[in-house]
């Protein structure tokens, strides 16, 4: 019997790590007109920003229920344990999905050892998540342990990130057009966060070296030892913006150790070209 990590598309892990761990994905759900694509698949995300940056829009949804059912059933057929770690119930229905096909599952196969954890996390807040529990499975730690870990690590991670233009976020109905317009203008960017699994805007900053300034500040105010954690970057099609945003941290906090990755799909369909984001995790929440 072996320890299976699952997740889905929203963590945006790097498919090497993927495969080096042997992490199962679901993948999310994109839709480009009458085109229907899975997340990491059928659309990279190169291609979606591409897209986006041509004024192509995008729309996404969980992923599809025979996509469950087909992993759930082989940790069952193959009498393997598994956890998965799902993106944010209050961002995608993907959790509440995945809890009814594990009923339907085990209704077949009653010896089904499947734990489901809403991460409250998002992109690499979620990957920094299975990435824990990837490595102590593969360190032989038990399904409860793993759990344990997965459900303390997830309640501290800390998301804070920025987008390049307003105008993604107006049509995933986060900010007004009025509000997107007068920021274009002014040179505003927004920094947001996830809060309670919810994305949430924090502040509003002008200029982007004030906003990646601000960022370093944010990871002083809520992180605990940043120096000898795992920091996430993800990035929107901007690997220079990252690397910056990288040696800034390794310089601010001596930081060593940095999972750095473009974000996937489903998540740039809505943060769009140019976003930058930073996760980390605190000691107080």
């Amino acid at each position: 019997m072996a320890l299976k990590i699952v997740t889905d598309s929203a963590a945006d892990l790097p498919q090497d790590f993927i495969e080096s761990h042997g992490i199962e994905v679901v993948p999310l759900m994109v839709y480009h007109g009458d085109r229907e694509y899975e997340d990491g698949v059928s659309l990279m995300p190169a291609e979606l920003f591409a897209g986006m940056r041509g004024g192509e829009t995008y729309k996404t949804s969980q992923p599809l229920y025979g996509r469950f059912e087909a992993c759930f059933r082989r940790l069952a057929e193959n009498g393997d344990e598994g956890i998965y770690i799902a993106f944010s119930s209050e961002l995608s229905g993907t959790h509440q999905t995945s809890l009814l096909v594990k009923q339907s599952v085990r209704e077949e196969h009653p010896g089904l050892a499947l734990d489901i954890v809403d991460s409250r996390c998002a992109s690499l807040g979620l990957g920094l998540v299975v990435r824990h529990a990837a490595e102590l499975a593969a360190g032989g730690a038990s399904r409860a342990e793993v759990l344990q870990a997965v459900e303390a690590q997830a309640r501290r991670m800390e998301h804070i990130f920025t987008v390049d233009n307003l105008e993604y976020l107006v049509r995933g109905g986060r900010v007004s057009p009025v509000a997107a317009f007068i920021g274009g203008l002014l040179n505003i960017k927004p920094i947001l966060h996830v809060d309670g699994g919810k994305l949430v805007p924090l502040e509003k900053v002008r200029g982007r070296k004030k906003v990646f300034a601000r960022i370093l500040d944010l990871m002083e105010e809520r992180g605990t030892n940043v120096k000898d954690q795992w920091i996430g970057i993800s990035h929107g099609d901007d690997p220079e913006a990252a690397e910056e945003m990288r040696s800034m941290i390794a310089e601010r906090f001596g930081c060593e150790r940095f999972f750095v990755g473009m974000i996937g799909s489903s998540i740039g369909a809505h943060a769009g070209p140019g976003t930058i984001a930073v996760f980390f995790a605190n000691d107080r929440r």
